[in-house]
């Protein structure tokens, strides 16, 4: 079946916030993404596949009957990357409970306030994957964990992830300080995250690019701690930094 314009529209508009809220979905591209959203635990609607890629992969879609082959230049409309590689899927966003913070009993947690950048926020997503962090909670002023920036640069690990969405988070951050968690600040006057020794349920919280985290949850943590610089430079990017934490944290 070959898709009408109407569903290549309706396709290319989830790169657009509004659409996926509106929709309830997401867009999905790229071989390995794909694979880690089709063994997860996502419902999906649609696999789009070039015919180009089915050439190079003639097992891949194999008797799946969400599947369609697209036209390259079609395919090209619905993604934003400059290489895409031929393949990609429409998944539905999963639901998520209101007591959210019931459910909560990791000895860490990764929470972001108000990163922007898609980029970043993936790549958090993806360090917390690689150390084995698997609850994320996102203040409802961090860039969307949907967006097509955010997916690629997870590469697969959102779909490994527990995502919590936080639409006030000093009100969650309490809940979960009356549940024994110790609130953590990772800022530039902190105690070096070198020497530092949790021993405890811990929430990491990492902050916005530029200003940092806000000084309302800075005054309702419990403690701080910063990467000691040793060179010149005048900051550390937040996802890079994120690794070098959260690779001490999980020491």
């Amino acid at each position: 079946m070959t898709l009408s314009k109407l569903q290549i529209k309706s396709i290319t508009n989830l790169r657009l916030k509004k659409y996926r809220n509106l929709e309830n979905k997401f867009l999905v591209e790229g071989e390995k993404a794909v694979r880690d959203g089709l063994n997860s635990g996502y419902d999906y609607e649609l696999i789009l596949a070039t015919q180009e890629y089915l050439d190079k992969n003639p097992h891949t879609l194999k008797g799946n009957q969400k599947a369609e082959i697209i036209k390259n230049n079609d395919f090209q409309k619905i993604i934003d990357t400059v290489n895409p590689q031929g393949i990609a899927a429409i998944f539905k966003k999963p639901g998520q409970k209101k007591d959210w913070t019931n459910n909560l009993n990791s000895e860490l947690i990764v929470c972001l306030e108000n990163v922007s950048d898609p980029g970043n926020v993936g790549t958090i997503i993806r360090n917390c994957d690689w150390f084995g962090i698997k609850d994320i909670i996102l203040s409802n002023t961090c860039a969307d964990v949907y967006n097509p920036k955010t997916i690629r640069s997870s590469v697969g690990s959102l779909f490994h992830a527990n995502i919590f969405f936080s639409s006030n988070l000093i009100n969650d951050l309490n809940i979960l300080k009356n549940k024994e968690y110790k609130i953590l600040s990772a800022t530039l006057g902190g105690k070096s995250v070198f020497n530092y020794k949790t021993g405890e349920k811990t929430i990491i919280i990492l902050g916005n690019e530029a200003n940092g985290i806000s000084k309302n949850i800075l005054s309702f943590s419990d403690d701080f701690i910063t990467i000691p610089k040793i060179g010149n430079a005048e900051s550390l990017n937040v996802a890079n930094a994120s690794a070098v934490i959260l690779g001490e944290l999980t020491k």
